[in-house]
């Protein structure tokens, strides 16, 4: 049965006679990316040209719906229109290079394993700093003056995408004022693919390319967020980065890495049922067996990447963090975790753990079966080099205090 709202099936009914941009994508990318300049003044062709790349994916996934397409096409225009500001501001004022970026934490792993947790409680120190939001999709210098307003349009736009996939709420709730994870600021990657539907074409393409501008990007982001304000560590989380991590480290030198860990049984069941969310926005139906294969490949390739590039790492740039561990014993765990990434755990930070490991009441479960999508054995033995490295580090057995 499709978990597809009866709003987006008769929105996408409304929309199919006009919308068409999927069947013309370099043309409908090349009309947008002249509104954007116009608006602008300015272009970066090259950037452009590249984000065109996922508009022909998009074109390619099966069962695309106008609305899908429309989304897609709104996504990517806007990252267009924060790259022009950010290109602006650095050149009206490139003392913005110079802003150091100093030892940043990247939390990433495998999806679902309370990666958001740890980067949450990472965060929450005054000390510290992670990208709201907001800031990745509006990137620029402070102004509290504009800043509640465009928070306020900000959330009433996830509002209405909350109407066209009611799930996502307590499956990953997105708020738009606090830390997200910084694929908002990758114009690249396989979260493409993996939040919308297969597109193989631009898959390739993204894997065979360099990523360190991408990465630059990113850096050059933080900068500017962190221009005429106090320094702070930065905090940064994204499953994905633990494929990227020595591209990461080009850019980042002092980088270090928070490995969050959790048995794939339990990540990949959870890590589809999100993508059946997801997807169901931008197409029509959804495939259960498509989203198992494609979720199982992606995962398996990712943390195998991650344990390749492990080899090679300074021991001490990567701090694991069992989810077992972590969900047994918060009170802990954490100041352990802080403690591994040099931070000073204090009495404020320990009063307010609680109130971030509280799940917010009301909230319901989330529930999926992985045989839905995938032969539970087949993941267990598939997963098998990165299992051995579980049974080392978790607890897979302890008793859980909390949900994370």
């Amino acid at each position: 049965m499709s978990r597809t709202p009866r709003v987006t099936r008769a929105l996408n009914t409304v929309l199919g006679p006009v919308v068409k941009g999927y069947e013309d994508p370099d043309r409908a990318w090349a009309k947008a990316v002249a509104q954007v300049e116009k608006k602008a003044g300015t272009e970066d062709r090259q950037f452009a040209d590249d984000l065109g790349a996922i508009m022909r994916g998009a074109a390619e996934i099966p069962r695309l719906s106008p609305l899908g397409w429309s989304l897609i096409l709104a996504d990517v225009k806007a990252r267009y229109v924060n790259r022009l500001r950010v290109n602006h501001l650095l050149a009206e004022h490139p003392e913005i290079a110079d802003e150091p970026i100093t030892a940043p934490v990247i939390v990433c792993g495998l999806p679902r394993t309370a990666t958001t947790l740890a980067h949450r409680v990472l965060s929450a120190s005054p000390d510290h700093r992670a990208p709201l939001l907001w800031e990745m999709q509006n990137t620029g210098f402070e102004d509290p003056r504009s800043e509640q307003k465009l928070i306020k349009q900000m959330e009433q736009g996830a509002g209405l995408m909350e109407r066209f996939a009611p799930d996502i709420p307590h499956i990953h709730p997105i708020n738009i004022d606090r830390p997200e994870e910084s694929m908002f600021l990758l114009p690249h990657g396989s979260h493409w693919p993996t939040l919308h539907g297969l597109m193989p074409e631009y898959s390739a393409w993204a894997a065979a390319r360099d990523q360190t501008g991408d990465y630059e990007y990113l850096k050059s982001c933080l900068q500017v967020l962190q221009h005429g304000r106090a320094p702070k560590r930065w905090f940064l989380k994204y499953p994905a980065h633990l494929a990227d991590m020595d591209t990461i480290l080009k850019v980042f030198p002092d980088a270090t890495f928070v490995w969050t860990h959790r048995d794939p049984v339990t990540v990949i069941g959870s890590f589809c049922s999100l993508m059946e969310t997801f997807w169901g926005m931008y197409q029509h139906d959804t495939d259960r067996q498509v989203i198992g294969r494609f979720a199982l490949d992606h995962l398996v390739g990712q943390v195998n990447r991650g344990l390749e590039l492990r080899r090679n790492l300074p021991p001490a740039s990567i701090v694991d963090v069992p989810y077992h561990k972590l969900s047994a014993d918060p009170f802990t765990e954490v100041p352990r975790l802080y403690a591994a990434i040099g931070a000073t755990w204090t009495a404020r930070d320990q009063e307010h753990l609680a109130d971030v490991v509280a799940k917010p009441k009301g909230t319901p479960s989330h529930r999926y079966d992985l045989s839905d999508y995938l032969d539970p054995a087949e993941v267990e033995q598939t997963f098998g080099p990165y299992n051995r490295l579980l049974d080392r580090l978790d607890l897979r057995d302890a008793e859980l205090t909390v949900e994370l």
